[in-house]
């Protein structure tokens, strides 16, 4: 069946549109997943496993590949059947995450991979065209998005945050080829911009000009002392503090014993402070000086950017908690398709599986219902048995007497 619902997705392609790589991860799919080697000998290595988790729709149509212990690293590529060159053309990677765990530290992002790479050596230093999707460990809980260019890799600087439940999730990454982007989360459109104002790929077009600095008779100070302005007669003769009019000599205060009696101070209501001359407008001010900006000899528009040639797909993850489930990965220039497959598959997927998981929940808490009843009704019944032993100890006490 996954099968038959895989070549239909391919075949809604019109003519001028491609699907470049699908994967639902059913039977054979071992064969089509490259494990690296590069954690063998420490034994971090993790395994995926086949599975549609513990709560489903559709067994079949949904077995993706989860994450199966704890603190591994999960490091598999797969070969796409040809190169794509996405160069003039819109570029949709799009796969489903389910972290049945509850994720709490772990990445669950996938990478869409140049060719040439060595799938039997895969790191984290492999190189990668893109990496996208949730990552989430301490402070960072976010969708990734990292362009690959020039040798250097190029953080997404937006951030969206990715859903935090238990179901299936569809998240999906636009690149076209006039260099915009969107990211969509359950095909719902999460961000979207400008690739050349949304990462830090290119140096700024305009720079602070060498030349020019300050003036040194630039007055930027906004406000000055009234030269008008003088101190109030009798302002400093005011003390601070002034003998507390209400206090009195205690009855018992020996002067002898004692020494002489002093009033306490307190601070005096009518002390205004250290005189100082109001503020006002400073007439000279001329606002705050703006640095002149000139073209930036290192700025050179680059129409490469967002556009590659891919071969791999690539996860190259570590997670502390295990769980995660990997599903329907598609790389296609069409966002139709991408589209199609949210349509006619995912939203009935999403909702079948919720029912299920939302019956699993309420089995559960009942079952927990039922054993703390049980444990309250055990816990009480054991007090009765000790209070009666109790009872039968203090009669055979006092049949002894």
């Amino acid at each position: 069946m996954k099968f038959i619902a895989l070549a239909l997705l391919c075949m809604v392609a019109v003519a001028a549109a491609t699907v470049h790589y699908t994967e639902e991860f059913d039977a054979g799919w071992e064969k089509r997943w490259v494990q690296s080697n590069a954690d063998a000998a420490s034994g971090a290595a993790g395994t995926f496993v086949g599975t549609p988790g513990k709560y489903f729709g559709d067994a079949e149509a949904d077995s993706g590949v989860q994450t199966s212990a704890d603190a591994r690293f999960y490091k598999y590529s797969s070969k796409m059947p040809s190169v794509f060159n996405s160069k003039g053309k819109t570029l949709v990677f799009q796969y489903t995450v389910k972290n049945e765990q509850n994720l709490d530290c772990g990445g669950a992002y996938l990478k869409l991979s140049p060719p040439g790479i060595d799938q039997e050596t895969l790191t984290g230093d492999t190189p990668y065209n893109i990496m996208f999707g949730p990552d989430k460990c301490g402070g960072t809980n976010r969708i990734h998005f990292i362009f690959s260019h020039g040798g250097k890799n190029f953080l997404w600087k937006k951030t969206v945050v990715p859903p935090s439940d238990q179901l299936t999730h569809l998240f999906t990454a636009i690149v076209k080829p006039d260099q915009t982007y969107e990211v969509r989360v359950d095909n719902e459109v999460k961000e979207s911009g400008s690739i050349l104002e949304d990462w830090d790929i290119l140096p700024p077009k305009e720079i602070n000009d060498p030349e020019a600095s300050k003036p040194a008779d630039w007055v930027d100070q906004r406000e000055i002392s009234d030269p008008e302005a003088t101190k109030p007669e009798g302002w400093d003769s005011i003390p601070k503090e002034i003998v507390d009019p209400e206090a009195s000599m205690p009855e018992d205060w020996d002067a002898e014993l004692d020494g002489t009696w002093e009033a306490p101070t307190v601070p005096n209501p009518e002390y205004k402070g250290e005189w100082s001359a109001p503020r006002i407008p400073n007439p000279a001010y001329k606002g705050e000086w703006v640095h002149p900006q000139v073209a930036n000899p290192e700025y050179k528009e680059d129409s490469s950017i967002g556009q590659y040639e891919s071969e791999f797909l690539a996860f190259e993850i570590w997670q502390v908690k295990s769980g995660t489930i990997f599903d329907h990965i598609l790389v296609a220039d069409s966002v139709a398709d991408a589209e199609a497959f949210f349509n006619d598959h995912f939203t009935a997927q999403q909702s079948a599986e919720k029912a299920a998981y939302e019956a699993q929940e309420k089995e559960r808490q009942e079952k927990e219902r039922q054993e703390q009843e049980q444990a309250k009704q055990d816990a009480e019944e054991d007090a009765e048995d000790e209070d009666a032993d109790d009872d039968d100890d203090e009669k055979a006490h006092h049949d002894e007497l």
